[in-house]
């Protein structure tokens, strides 16, 4: 029962459970839970991405090895996170507005910070240094955050959950969120236990 594999995969069930049972809006009827999804899925990979880049600069700070391999696994969580939420927000496109619209500025640097961030996780991972981890998921995680507040927004409203004003429907979203963020936890461990170094023990010499 302590297997991440095993917690991710059950919180998962949980999050696509919830998501199933969200409430209707009055303009978009049930198709408003694909955007309850969609929005708890990016929300996740972004704290994920923000928590990488925190650990790496306290890591970096106080040279704690252990930090460096957290920032390692958080990172990885949230480009997975990043990654999913791509097909999440086309879905969300087609069942709201009938149709793909690809010129928006967010879809933009999604794909881009999608393809960016691929190329960080694989330089990280050649260079085999979990410090030089710290230092990029420190970068990225600044770039992208400044990139999406400055980013015009056409099709995609700012705030639509907190900014409805109906009690029921943000309560129902932060518990859709906290199991989300349950399950990129989870990756995030399942990553941890990958790139922890394996301890070689010294066999006595007869």
């Amino acid at each position: 029962m302590k297997s991440p594999i095993l917690w991710f995969v059950l919180t998962l069930l949980a999050v696509i459970v919830v998501a199933a049972l969200g409430p209707a809006e009055r303009s978009l009827g049930t198709n408003v839970r694909v955007v309850y999804l969609h929005g708890a899925w990016v929300w996740a990979a972004l704290i994920c991405i923000l928590a990488a880049a925190a650990a790496g600069l306290v890591g970096l700070i106080t040279r704690r090895q252990g930090l460096h391999y957290w920032s390692m696994a958080l990172g990885r969580a949230g480009l997975v996170f990043w990654i999913t939420y791509l097909p999440l927000s086309l879905w969300a496109m087609q069942t709201n507005w009938n149709g793909l619209f690809l010129a928006e500025p967010r879809w933009r640097v999604a794909t881009i910070f999608t393809i960016g961030g691929l190329a960080l996780q694989i330089g990280i991972t050649l260079l085999e240094k979990p410090a030089w981890a710290s230092a990029l998921n420190l970068v990225y995680g600044v770039i992208l955050m400044y990139v999406l507040q400055t980013t015009d927004q056409v099709m995609h409203p700012g705030s639509p959950i907190f900014g409805s004003g109906v009690w029921r429907i943000q309560v129902y979203f932060m518990v859709l969120l906290v199991l989300t963020l349950l399950a990129a936890w989870q990756l995030a461990r399942l990553w941890r236990g990958v790139e922890t170094p394996v301890k070689v023990r010294a066999t006595p010499v007869e």
